[in-house]
């Protein structure tokens, strides 16, 4: 079970980490031309009963993997309505 356990918070860091290429692009570019504010808003926003769902049953690998998707989507959506 440890072995899995620490697969699944190797994933549940790299998952987050592929938005990283989105957030670049969009920052670096000043453009969230063709990005969508709904999409990324419902995935932040989505994010939250997995949060609180790891919480109560005290789960690092979904706490962590939601969290930081959550932090990376809502990075997206600041750009979204700064730049688009």
């Amino acid at each position: 079970m440890k072995f899995l356990e620490r697969v699944t918070l190797v994933a549940g860091v790299l998952g987050p980490l592929m938005v990283i290429p989105q957030i670049i692009d969009i920052f670096s570019a000043q453009s969230a031309d063709n990005v969508s504010l709904l999409s990324w808003s419902a995935f932040a926003i989505l994010n939250t009963p997995f949060i609180i769902y790891g919480a109560v049953h005290k789960e690092l690998p979904i706490i962590l993997t939601y969290s930081l998707f959550f932090i990376a989507n809502t990075i997206v959506v600041i750009g979204i309505l700064l730049y688009g």
